[in-house]
């Protein structure tokens, strides 16, 4: 049988010393199937792995037909931002904590290999969120997240003050420890823990989630992801703009940071009888 997928690059956690026979178990499973396998430089360095072709993993999907993540969330996070101008679908092989994003187990990734290779698979569209930080009327630098971008004070700082308007519009100012705005993907992040809602995935929405606002009645909002978000920072010691939690920018008084749904968006391959709602049910450890 024809695979539905010619060649696939394996990418994993880096100073992982679990995940060299994982990568490698794989690699030899794909080969003994003729799909051409790639690995990623880092991948390989970290796990001293050789015989294989390696690529820098913003090359990858200038090569492969599909991505393998073996780690967390983090890791798939890395390798979305880094392959999302190819549109190549990422599957993610669990080795971190919750995995959210991450949703095959290590002990079935060759089951669940074999019917991927099957062609037995859904792939999900995820959105991305863009943000531009704008000094004196100029755009000074930029960023892009799957999950949220965060602004908000430094660790020993004192609240900040932020005024956020959304379409033009002017909606509060609020003094907190920061606002997440989160994708879909996102609201099982950091915004979950501060209090936000769970969004289904394929929402076309963007989660407002204050952190330890002073006003209580600063509330977790939702809004179209069609919207554009402008932050003001009015007031603070110390401050930052963060993207995936990975990424970070320090940001100003007067400082404007814009927020808005990206145009690129990333693919999620799923096995067959993938559901969310069982996912949240075993991460959450609902009943």
């Amino acid at each position: 049988m024809k695979s539905a997928f010619q060649t696939v690059a394996l990418i994993g956690k880096y100073m992982n010393p679990e995940m060299r026979e994982q990568v490698l178990a794989l690699a030899r499973y794909l080969l003994d199937r003729h799909v051409g396998v790639f690995i990623e430089e880092k991948t390989a360095k970290q796990s001293e792995i050789t015989g294989y072709t390696t690529l820098h993993i913003n090359a990858i999907g200038a090569y492969a037909d599909l991505a393998v993540v073996l780690g967390g969330d983090g890791t798939m996070l890395t390798a979305a931002r880094a392959l999302v101008d190819y549109k190549i679908p990422l599957v993610g092989v669990n080795r971190g904590r919750f995995g959210f994003l991450t949703d095959l187990s290590s002990e079935s990734m060759l089951d669940a290999m074999e019917r991927i290779l099957a062609g037995e698979f859904n792939i999900e569209q995820r959105m991305l969120l863009t943000a531009s930080i704008i000094r004196n009327g100029e755009v000074i630098s930029q960023g892009l997240a799957m999950n949220d971008v965060v602004v908000n004070k430094s660790g020993l700082s004192r609240l900040i003050e932020l005024e956020i308007n959304i379409d033009g519009q002017f909606v509060h100012r609020q003094r907190s420890d920061g606002l997440i705005l989160a994708t879909p993907t996102g609201t099982t992040a950091y915004a979950l823990s501060a209090g936000g809602p769970i969004l289904h995935p394929t929402l076309d929405a963007i989660a407002l989630v204050p952190i330890a606002p002073h006003t209580l009645s600063n509330r977790p909002i939702a809004i179209n992801s069609a919207s554009k978000v402008e932050i003001t920072l009015i007031h603070a010691e110390d401050a930052g703009v963060h993207f995936d939690g990975q990424l970070n920018m320090s940001i100003q008084q007067g400082d404007k940071v814009l927020v808005e749904r990206a145009e690129k968006t990333v693919s999620l391959l799923h096995p067959l009888g993938h559901s969310h709602y069982d996912m949240l049910r075993e991460k959450l450890h609902w009943g």
